[in-house]
């Protein structure tokens, strides 16, 4: 069987692209075949410490060749679900960074007038007080929202402990599940698809893990690529198997049969 027609590709940030602010080699160079070619992309990620005009411009200083338009990042998401879901109503916002511009016109609180509370990625401002405040808000009836539930990210000393793991600890204690926004859920998926205009059958999403990209985007019938950098693994037996595994985002226009980055 030959390769399968592929006219667009989501692709993961966050271990494709850069880690922790260093691009990946060749990934800038990858994204700029792709652009010369025509062949067109949608960035996909669980980023939540920036907003989009922010990670636009960084992976623009890194040289990659993107617009803030063909971002869908957890945040953005996020956002736009409670403007549908919960229009009006107070929202006590728990991540690290300021990405409060993602939400204009959504009314955020430090409160105990929240009646949504917001989860995104873990840092230093996950200290014990505001955490302690999500918990009593959630057995106050407030609904419980996560921006994507990721164990662990990656920086470039190493991984760090991110969110999912209070976000477990949060339900477990209170017993409120929290509806996740980002990745893997599948409507998160299905945006990036909107923006890229391709059908799914005809897409490949690049990541650097089985659970959080190749395996959901399967499932919507997309093709599943797993890169060997970021937070690549090996795999446990039976966990799923990707479509194709490349060294890196830099091979790529290769096997999309652009050509080799040199």
């Amino acid at each position: 069987m030959g390769r399968p027609a592929i006219d667009g590709v989501l692709i993961d940030v966050e271990g494709v692209l850069q880690i922790d602010g260093r691009p990946i080699p060749g990934a800038a160079e990858a994204l700029h075949v792709l652009s010369a070619a025509g062949m067109p992309f949608v960035l996909l990620t669980n980023t939540t410490s920036r907003t989009r005009r922010q990670l636009g411009a960084l992976l623009r200083r890194l040289g990659f060749p993107v617009r803030d338009e063909c971002l869908v990042t957890a945040v953005s998401a996020t956002a736009d679900y409670l403007r549908q879901r919960y229009p009006g109503e107070r929202c006590f916002l728990l991540v690290e960074g300021e990405v409060s511009e993602e939400f204009a016109g959504i009314p955020l609180t430090e409160g105990y007038d929240a009646r949504v509370v917001v989860v995104g990625g873990a840092g230093d401002s996950f200290t014990y007080g505001r955490l302690n405040q999500v918990f009593r808000l959630l057995l106050d009836g407030a609904a419980f929202v996560a921006m994507h539930k990721n164990l662990a990210w990656e920086r470039q000393d190493g991984l760090y402990l991110d969110a999912g793991a209070y976000i477990a600890g949060l339900e477990a204690a209170t017993g409120v599940r929290a509806h996740v926004v980002g990745k893997p859920a599948e409507d998160f998926f299905r945006a990036g698809l909107r923006l890229l205009g391709v059908p799914g059958e005809r897409v490949a999403m690049v990541g650097d893990t089985l659970e959080q990209d190749v395996l959901p985007a399967q499932r919507l019938g997309l093709l599943g690529i797993l890169v060997r950098t970021g937070r690549y693994r090996a795999r446990e037996p039976g966990a799923g198997q990707p479509n194709l595994i490349l060294n890196s985002l830099a091979e790529l226009p290769t096997w999309l049969g652009l050509r080799s980055i040199t």
